[in-house]
């Protein structure tokens, strides 16, 4: 999770505050803890506050630093001063660390102008990080919330300091939050977000985590790299279905992120192996075609060897798998004869076999809507698609969420392809 350069984005309030009251400004600063007072700083400080500035400016750091060195102050408001000069005098050097002190010693001044210490506070925080001081990181940056200051990027320091500390459930709860300030505000939510909590995720195991972080990543970044690297990635969840696994490889093929021949190998053998020879086929016989396969391809040319003959006997099979799921006490008979017209691609059948196994009962009603999900979306009934796929529970409410991002995208494409069929919003 990359942190921008936000340190000095503010830098202008500083300046602006040293350069008033060096070149002779007299307006009242206010302490914390008196009464306000218009205090006046010496002559002798005023003057070499003033050339430090000019040197300043001028980007004449060696002279900077010297005037910087000479100044004796005695009252808050030259301390203040005298840390915000060093405060800019290490900005231009780089110097972290520096920077740091100079802003513990505007902080301790007593003088820093109200408005500013929530933002000083949040600066202090920011260095700490910075410099590996995650313990005082997020003690300023709660600090800076407390006092008013509470930007996306307080968020996202707090969720790294405590993912650095180890505490990644806390780290990752803050990320979440980031995550919607950031989509609040209207701007873009960076993809490493995303790929830093994915990671995390996947490293403690937490799969229901891995799935909802790449299901957000991939409804903003929908690459066909991202996808096949999303989807392979949650299939290494141990315990997955493997129907629920072949439904995830049926995405990658819809996305277009079946991209290599052990993509190919994997898909095509688990449809064979669930009893699903004439899509085993299709895969391979697509991968041929597109060039992801040669002939001469050891494993599933002897794939194809041992499917064909039984890829055709399963569809002559087909119109009576469908008498005996009419005529069935339960739904089970229709429920399989949807499953084989889904892996033949038969969406609009596999539909109307999945809707008789609803009505009949007896059957998995997760794994049937999610299904039919599936082949509404296929046949291009994208809102019965997804009030279809929003019934799906337990795991296989992840494979229906996964499409859901897939159904979504579809959608927008549809609206903006043809804007004046677009849905309306409920009034």
């Amino acid at each position: 999770m990359r942190i921008g350069r936000i340190a000095g984005s503010k830098s202008w309030t500083t300046a602006g505050l040293v350069l008033a009251l060096a070149m002779g400004a007299s307006s009242p600063v206010e302490a914390k803890r008196d009464p306000p007072t218009q205090i006046v700083m010496a002559d002798a400080f005023r003057t070499g506050a003033a050339g430090a500035k000019t040197a300043l400016d001028a980007g004449d750091l060696s002279t900077a630093n010297a005037q910087i060195g000479s100044l004796q102050p005695t009252n808050a408001v030259e301390k203040y001063v005298a840390a915000s000069l060093k405060y800019q005098y290490a900005s231009r050097r780089g110097d972290p660390q520096a920077i740091r002190r100079a802003l513990t010693d505007m902080l301790e001044s007593g003088a820093a102008p109200e408005a500013q210490v929530p933002y000083l506070r949040y600066l202090a925080g920011y260095y700490s990080y910075y410099l590996g001081e995650q313990n005082d990181a997020i003690a300023q940056v709660n600090y800076a919330r407390q006092l008013g200051y509470t930007p996306v990027e307080t968020t996202i320091i707090l969720a790294d300091a405590n993912i650095k500390k180890k505490k990644q459930s806390e780290g990752l709860a803050l990320l979440e939050q980031a995550v919607v300030q950031q989509q609040a505000s209207g701007k873009p939510v960076p993809e490493a977000w995303f790929d830093r909590a994915i990671a995390l995720s996947y490293q403690s195991g937490k799969w229901a985590d891995v799935a909802k972080w790449t299901q957000q990543k991939l409804a903003l970044y929908p690459s066909q790299g991202n996808w096949r690297s999303g989807l392979i990635n949650f299939q290494a969840a141990p315990g997955l279905d493997p129907q629920a696994q072949l439904d995830l490889y049926r995405l990658q093929s819809a996305t277009g992120a079946i991209a290599s021949e052990r993509d190919v190998q994997a898909y095509a053998a688990l449809a064979a192996k669930s009893g699903y020879e004439a899509e085993a086929l299709s895969v391979i016989e697509a991968a041929r075609a597109n060039g992801k396969l040669t002939a001469s391809e050891t494993v599933t040319s002897a794939l194809l060897k041992s499917i064909s003959v039984k890829a055709k006997k399963n569809i002559a099979a087909l119109p009576a798998q469908v008498k005996k799921a009419e005529s069935a006490k339960d739904g089970t008979a229709a429920a399989t004869a949807g499953d084989a017209y889904f892996s033949l691609g038969q969406f609009p059948l596999a539909v109307t076999q999945y809707r008789l196994a609803l009505s009949k009962g007896g059957v998995d009603t997760a794994r049937v809507n999610s299904r039919l999900g599936i082949a509404l979306a296929r046949s291009g009934d994208l809102p019965g698609s997804t009030t279809a796929l929003a019934q799906a529970t337990g795991n296989w409410a992840t494979v229906a969420n996964f499409w859901t991002v897939w159904v979504n995208q579809q959608a927008q494409r549809t609206a903006a392809l043809n804007p004046s069929v677009a849905p309306q919003p409920a009034s």
